[in-house]
């Protein structure tokens, strides 16, 4: 699991069945020294997510087989999920 940022949404004129009704964020991966001055370094990707994350949120984000699992039983097509909201961090040397 990462900790990444929002930076903003996408619309989808068409969408999988099994997603209907989703919603899907743009969000970059955030190393550690990015999370210390708060920007984000990491390749942007598209996250699905049914917390309401905002903009310049920070997010735990699930990648891979981990993304599909909240929605086991049911196979949905899912690379990247928004796992938590994270309204608070500590990074301690």
């Amino acid at each position: 699991m990462r900790i990444a940022k929002v930076l903003g949404s996408v619309t989808l004129s068409r969408v999988h069945p099994a997603l209907r009704g989703s919603r899907w964020l743009i969000v970059a991966p955030m190393s550690l020294n990015a999370l210390k001055n708060d920007l984000a370094d990491g390749e942007d990707l598209i996250a699905y997510d049914d917390l309401g994350a905002a903009l310049d949120m920070k997010v735990a984000l699930g990648e891979g087989g981990e993304a599909a699992a909240p929605f086991h039983p049911n196979k949905k097509p899912v690379d990247a999920y928004c796992a938590a909201l994270l309204d608070h961090l500590e990074i301690t040397e």
